[in-house]
């Protein structure tokens, strides 16, 4: 797997980029009108469904849940307490219910949601078609999924980059993942921010599914392979932490290159 497709490695890598997620990071790769496309896959059409964000993070795509869903019939998740964290300070999400969990083993029974929304966290997970049968089962019948992610560049040398980095699906892989999960009427909607200018490929999609039958998925998957903070020696607790904490270092200056490289633009645009 890819260096961040580790659940530890990516809970301290947002241990570091917690600090300046919402500054520097949304902005540039996940913004207000990609996540207005996004959700309407979604159907967000009554103010109380009940509402899962698995991969909450700091709540920025919570935060467009709650302009069509009532907050407190919304359930923020996420492995990182340093990013849920930050989600607290938002006044906007004060009434959601936040959880510290697993997006590959839900602490929740059959049937408790109507939706179920994840953006910018499958690139992290181990398994996630297992992730996305969870999806499946936490779902009531008709519920809907929709998954948000990256996809693979086209471009040979990005694509080397992101093989090596983090989870980068094939649009096909988001199709299979949740048909194989049992999902029906799956669809997948291409997302871009403005700077983006490449037509070989979509930058991200939003794939979304429709549970058709109650119960679980019928692929019933095994117990999730890897924990946070998986037991294991000092060595490679030590290495899991510096490769994590490094990578969310190193990423800093990448963000505020592209931050620089986006407002030139904006300032050369007629």
């Amino acid at each position: 797997m890819r260096l961040l497709q580790h659940k530890t490695e990516a809970y301290w890598f947002y241990r570091v980029l917690s600090v300046v997620y919402d500054r520097w990071v949304n902005p540039l790769f996940w913004t207000p009108a990609m996540r207005t496309r996004a959700l309407a896959a979604a159907a967000l059409d009554d103010r109380a469904l009940r509402t899962l964000d698995a991969g909450a993070g700091t709540g920025f795509t919570t935060e467009g849940i709650v302009e069509l869903v009532d907050a407190d019939r919304v359930t923020m998740l996420d492995q990182s307490p340093h990013q849920l964290a930050r989600a607290d300070g938002k006044p906007a999400l004060a009434r959601c219910a936040k959880l510290l969990g697993d997006a590959e083993d839900l602490p929740f029974g059959e049937g408790r949601f109507d939706r179920y929304v994840s953006a910018g966290s499958i690139e992290y997970w181990p398994d996630p078609q297992r992730a996305i049968a969870e999806a499946y089962r936490v779902l009531a019948a008709g519920g809907r999924a929709v998954v948000i992610g990256p996809v693979r560049p086209a471009n040979a040398m990005l694509r080397a980059l992101a093989d090596a980095w983090m989870l980068f699906p094939s649009e096909r892989q988001y199709r299979e993942w949740l048909e194989r999960a049992g999902f029906a009427d799956v669809e997948l909607l291409p997302l871009a921010p403005s700077w983006y200018r490449s037509t070989r490929a979509p930058y991200a999609v939003a794939a979304s599914g429709r549970k058709p039958a109650p119960g679980p998925s019928p692929l019933a998957p095994p117990p999730p392979a890897e924990t946070v903070h998986a037991p294991g020696r000092r060595a490679r607790t030590a290495l899991r932490f510096a490769a994590g904490s490094l990578a969310g270092a190193a990423f800093l200056p990448i963000a505020a290159a592209l931050a620089l490289r986006q407002r030139l633009q904006e300032r050369r645009a007629p």
